[in-house]
């Protein structure tokens, strides 16, 4: 067991926490909503502050349309203990809890935090998981064993858009900032009969990026060129049976020149590398009301993807390095997947055991391929694999009504894993694995405006095989994983609906952990995944809002975490697990002026953090400062902004490895840094 040095902080600051909300002033109305807002966290449709026993971040259209917010890495800032790293042109590998993968190359990545967009599972393709249009971005933290399967042993982000309308509503927004900053996004719907609804959305973003290439004389090698289109209709097809459409489309084809030897963002790369994802996405969803003692859903989804990945390996030039083998990298990947989910939810006729209990129930199936072309110049040919698993689950969940205040949760989802790997070298995998998790929570409402909570979940992680034949064969196959989370929460609605407040505590500990592992051959350093025997994380995780008056809105988050691994003889032995920073908060303020001008000031900050599980390189702790002034009159708005006012330099990804020519085999540091300070100003005009 990990040693718990600041637990008993943790709770003093919790109980801090529930005294300060307590504390009565009086305010306006708020305007974010826990009442009305739905999560995931369970098969039926939650109120958030009634109803769901989780540590639960709902970031709403209020921090959405935020001028400058585009892409999810955007907006989790505002998210206790979540965190992502980049290593390509956006930050597309997530964390949460200390749990989630960093990077991907060679190997197949089964994800640990699930990326759902509008029921699209997009994990493994998360380049195209934008705000284009977002009403509401949902984290759950912890595993989501019962309800999202082994795709999110470490939790769930889930992007909802906006739905179709009765009415005819719209918006056309642009974006003009530093650096040639560039983005125009429309949106439309309405009633297209009294029983067909739709609503179409499109994005055109482009920018050169904040690296300047000295070798090539250039500004836009990182540049970015990003169009989106989603289209979603809403059908009453009888008085029964509701039809939601969806169709989604992404072009992405950005440039990747990140790295530079002095760790700047002034580059040397003679053939700077690029970052493309081509997805066409398709999602139904059917709701039957035909029958009395049950709803009957039915949701699916298919999704076609060509990524491409590539970079100059020693980041240099002919001149800078007259020996250089002027080295690239590259990964194509065909991806393809599908899932379908069939769900039967109670009725107040079908409730069971005196009718003090409801019940959801279903199957559900997952599929997933991934073909892979790597051309790496210092191989004679290229390396191909080719990857495919099918997943079958039945999950089911009761809830049951001890009391009038009581209520008490069980979820239970039992899975089967079959994969198939084969690769170009001869290596052939053909495991079949079968897992299960669940849930057993507890909710209590004290009242209307408080409620309590404690849970047990158990997740899970299926395993893999390495594909990089250097390895010896012991460390060619890794095992699946385990987890087990234990919480207690509280929820608060107070001074007459304006402030809203949750707190939660949590432990957690994986077995089998799945880890990241690095090498370094004959100058060349390369990542694995292996276990570690144990992995443990803990903390806390607060969330405030309040509308302090009619002119001024408040909202914060803090994340507290540590985390540890064990693996006797490990270099990572008794160290905390890698992206995981101990401490993470954000703080903002609104401000309406009068007569139509507005303004915003919003702190985000966060501990430094290892880079990677095999070495002890971290990065430096870090603060950014974004602010905001506009002026708002009938339908329409201008606001200039600023993100990094400061002009803090703070890393996103980092590796330690030999790279350096003058340092023949010497490890040194490389790190990714974020963007700098940036100005714009947005126009938009909503009808």
């Amino acid at each position: 067991m990990p040693k718990l040095p600041f637990l008993p902080s943790i709770l003093s600051s919790a109980v801090a926490l529930g005294l300060i909300t307590a504390l009565p002033t009086a305010v306006a109305n708020e305007v974010y909503t826990f009442d009305t807002t739905t999560v995931a966290a369970s098969s039926e449709a939650d109120s958030l502050q009634d109803t769901a026993p989780a540590s639960v971040s709902v970031i709403d259209e209020t921090e959405l349309n935020k001028p400058g917010n585009t892409h999810l890495a955007d907006v989790l800032a505002q998210t206790p203990n979540v965190n992502l790293s980049a290593g390509a042109s956006r930050g597309k590998y997530y964390q949460i809890r200390g749990i989630g993968e960093r990077s991907q190359f060679t190997d197949t990545v089964n994800p640990s935090v699930a990326v759902v967009v509008d029921g699209i599972d997009m994990s493994a393709m998360t380049m195209g998981a934008t705000l284009l249009d977002a009403k509401q971005v949902q984290v759950l933290r912890g595993p989501q064993g019962s309800q999202q399967g082994a795709n999110a042993i470490g939790g769930l982000i889930n992007i909802i858009a906006n739905e179709p309308s009765d009415t005819l509503t719209g918006d056309v927004e642009l974006t003009l900032a530093e650096y040639n900053t560039q983005n125009l996004s429309a949106a439309v719907g309405g009633p297209i009969s009294d029983k067909v609804a739709y609503r179409i959305a499109a994005q055109r973003n482009t920018s050169d990026g904040f690296i300047n290439n000295d070798y090539l004389n250039r500004d836009d090698t990182n540049n970015i060129d990003e169009t989106l289109l989603r289209t979603k209709f809403r059908i009453a097809a009888t008085e029964d049976l509701d039809l939601d459409l969806t169709a989604f489309y992404a072009n992405i084809d950005n440039g990747y020149d990140a790295f530079a030897l002095d760790n700047t963002r002034h580059t040397l790369s003679d053939q700077p590398g690029h970052d493309r994802q081509e997805t066409l996405a398709l999602s139904g969803k059917s709701s039957w009301y035909g029958n009395a003692n049950f709803i009957q859903e039915t949701a699916i989804s298919i999704s076609k993807s060509n990524l491409e990945y590539g970079y100059d390996v020693d980041w240099t030039n002919p001149v800078f390095q007259p020996a250089a083998n002027n080295h690239t990298d590259n990964y194509s990947r065909d991806e393809r997947g599908a899932t379908l989910d069939v769900r039967f939810i109670s009725t107040e006729e079908s409730r069971l055991f005196k009718d003090s209990t409801g019940w959801s129930g279903g199957l559900y199936y997952f599929y997933r391929s991934s073909d892979l072309t790597r051309d790496y110049t210092k191989n004679l040919t290229a390396f191909t694999s080719e990857y495919e698993t099918n997943r079958y689950a039945g999950y089911g969940e009761l809830s049951t009504n001890l009391t009038d205040k009581l209520t008490w949760i069980n979820g239970l989802r039992l899975e089967q894993d079959s994969t198939l790997y084969s690769d170009n070298t001869g290596e052939r995998s053909k495991p079949t694995e079968h897992l299960w998790g669940g849930r057993t929570a507890l909710e209590y409402q004290t009242s209307e405006r408080q409620m309590l909570y404690g849970l047990i979940a158990r997740g899970y992680k299926v395993g893999g095989y390495n594909a990089n034949s250097s390895l010896p064969n012991e460390l060619r196959k890794y095992e699946s994983e385990t987890l087990w989370n234990f919480e207690l929460g509280a929820k608060h609605n107070l001074l007459d609906d304006t402030l809203h407040t949750q707190v939660a505590v949590f432990f957690q500990q994986r077995d089998d952990a799945q880890v990241n592992a690095t090498r370094t051959e004959l100058g060349a350093a390369f990542d694995y995944t292996d276990n570690a025997k144990k992995a443990y994380s803990y903390g806390l995780e607060a969330q405030a809002q309040w509308q302090a008056s009619d002119a001024v809105r408040l909202h914060g988050s803090l994340g507290l975490l540590q985390t540890e691994l064990t693996e006797p003889g490990a270099s990572f032995d008794g160290r905390g697990a890698a992206h995981s920073p101990e401490y993470q908060f954000a703080l903002g303020v609104s401000f309406d002026h009068g007569s139509g001008w507005f303004s915003g000031l919003d702190v985000e900050g966060k501990d430094e953090f290892y880079f990677s599980d095999s070495y002890n390189s971290t990065t430096d702790a870090y603060a950014l400062l974004n602010a905001r002034f506009g002026y708002q009159q009938d339908n329409w708005s201008v606001t200039l902004w600023g993100k990094n006012l400061t002009d803090e330099d703070y890393i996103v990804r980092g590796f330690n490895f030999p790279n350096n020519p003058y340092k023949a085999g010497v490890a040194e540091d490389y790190v990714q840094l974020g963007a700098p300070r940036m100005f714009g100003v947005t126009t938009k005009y909503a009808f």
